[in-house]
């Protein structure tokens, strides 16, 4: 998705997915619950669903600034609080609002008044049901569609949480199952509510089903993007009239593609710091665990943090190949012990470079440098950590050969032997080899050559189900051959058939960069 600076309805300062989402949340309904009610604080209550939309864009400082005492489940039982206000962030689904009515009806409500703000559009048959219940209706101080349902993820994206799409819309038995269509609906509605969101109105573009001649079969696989794109497109539609300023013409592109676009590039080892966090480290999300001295450093305790935007040190080195973002952290870390008096007195006691624990300890230390010194650290940590994992599970020898299939650099006898010699390397990065050659040569796998290639490589049978799933997202074969009944070969020395063309003009400081997904922001 691109946004035009010059059509864009906003125009003014630019403002990220996660800025735009969390204004919306704090101001546009938590805030505007403030005029009418006369209770200072308020209960937030929310489902599994609008509680990670909150907690992707909000801090829970921000939440309580806004007059919230009280985060409570939809779901949980519930301590009655009549005297206080309730605000309902939840889903428009039967479930939800069957839990809306029962907290709010009777002669004993839980709470006062309750401001309700559904997550996306709410169908007429449920709006119908709550009024139904003439003791809910008096209580009710405010019946709104937010349109904001998405997770925004960091400050350049977000995602719908449709985890098990690729099962749910390319699986064998998918075509014309509930799933398919709740998934490609849900989907709609959940991009939908971003333009909502950013009051923005997008031309939709979509990838069209390619067929190879008259006797290809198109299946609803291949109509993915179509069906998507329609639906959001209806969606767009309806918000044209039912949300306050939203454009009348279009501000901005939006382009739907599937992922047999490009197979390979969630499953090659990306060696950016940001994707290098992701891939090695044990993370939820972008929180990371660390092990930090206690006040008196007689121990350790375990400190979660997030690696986020508000990191500057994160936010500059995120992009960055691994090897870049190392060399910078060492540059770093070299530049403050040159400034610093009380790091240069340790670096002389110890006679030895500055430890993470060593840092850790000086923040305790030099309160002033608190900040400072405690994200240095804190990176300098994890660099070193991702750095030891590269090393122990060879993942340079493994990020090679990927690169080299992609590139056509190697085939399947460099891969037979990579996994005949190459036994330390583990099971997991064995089956992303054998996913990657999969996407590369689908036709290999319809012999029992490919069955051969996974017991080389010791896959276990849900791992050879995962391997053999890779044609599911493959389209039709254009490997049909063009060529007579011969073909005279003057160059045996030709480099095979390459997946990804090097870029011309493009060389990189740093291995192990040469792949680039088809589609890039």
């Amino acid at each position: 998705m691109s946004l035009d600076s010059e059509a864009s309805s906003q125009g003014g300062d630019y403002r990220s997915f996660r800025q735009i989402t969390r204004d919306r949340l704090l101001f546009e309904m938590l805030r505007s619950t403030r005029k009418n009610s006369k209770s200072t604080w308020k209960v937030l209550i929310m489902d599994k669903f609008t509680v990670k939309i909150m907690s992707y864009a909000c801090k829970m400082a921000d939440i309580t600034e806004e007059g919230v005492s009280l985060v409570e489940d939809l779901y949980k039982r519930r301590q009655p609080l009549p005297s206080l206000d309730a605000i309902y962030f939840i889903q428009p689904t039967k479930e939800n609002i069957v839990m809306f009515l029962s907290d709010m009806s009777g002669r004993s409500p839980l709470y006062k008044k309750a401001y309700v703000f559904f997550s996306s559009p709410v169908h007429k048959e449920l709006v119908a049901q709550i009024k139904k219940d003439s003791s809910v209706l008096p209580r009710i101080a405010a019946l709104s569609e937010m349109n904001l349902e998405y997770f925004a993820i960091d400050s350049q994206g977000f995602t719908t949480d449709h985890e098990r799409a690729l099962e749910e819309l390319f699986s064998e038995n998918a075509e014309g199952s509930h799933k398919y269509n709740a998934c490609l609906n849900t989907m709609a509605t959940r991009i939908s509510t971003v333009f909502a969101s950013m009051r923005e109105f997008p031309r939709v573009h979509y990838r069209v089903a390619k067929t190879i001649d008259a006797s290809t079969m198109t299946t609803l696989r291949d109509l993915i993007p179509t069906k998507l794109a329609a639906s959001v497109w209806n969606c767009l539609a309806k918000y044209k009239t039912t949300v306050p300023e939203f454009p009348q013409t279009e501000t901005c592109e939006l382009l739907i593609v599937d992922r047999s676009l490009d197979q390979i590039a969630p499953i090659i080892h990306e060696w950016t710091y940001d994707a290098m966090c992701h891939d090695l480290l044990c993370m939820d999300g972008n929180k990371y665990v660390h092990e930090v001295p206690t006040k008196n450093g007689s121990a350790t305790e375990k400190k979660e943090v997030l690696l986020e935007d508000h990191d500057p040190v994160w936010l500059e080195l995120r992009h960055a190949h691994i090897a870049d973002a190392s060399e910078r952290l060492h540059d770093k870390m070299t530049n403050f012990i040159s400034k610093n008096k009380a790091a240069q007195l340790h670096q002389a006691r110890t006679g030895g470079e500055l430890s993470t624990r060593d840092l850790q300890k000086m923040v305790q230390a030099l309160p002033q440098y608190n900040d400072q010194i405690d994200k240095l650290s804190l990176h300098v940590e994890i660099a070193g950590k991702l750095n030891n994992i590269i090393r122990e599970q060879c993942l340079r020898d493994v990020g090679q050969l990927e690169q080299d299939l992609v590139f056509g650099d190697a085939g399947t006898k460099e891969l037979i032997n990579f996994l005949r010699t190459q036994l330390v390397v583990s099971r997991e990065n064995k089956l992303r080899l054998l996913m990657i050659y999969a996407a590369l040569n689908p036709e290999k796998f319809e012999s029992d050559k490919g069955a051969k290639l996974m017991q080389l490589a010791g896959l276990s049978a849900d791992d050879m189900i995962a391997v053999n799933n890779m044609r599911c997202l493959c389209g039709p074969d254009t490997k049909k051959s063009s060529v007579g009944g011969f073909a005279l070969k003057f160059d045996v020395h030709k480099k095979k058939h390459a997946h990804r063309k090097e870029r011309t003009g493009e060389e990189s400081a740093w291995a192990l960069s040469r792949f680039y997904p088809i589609l890039e922001g």
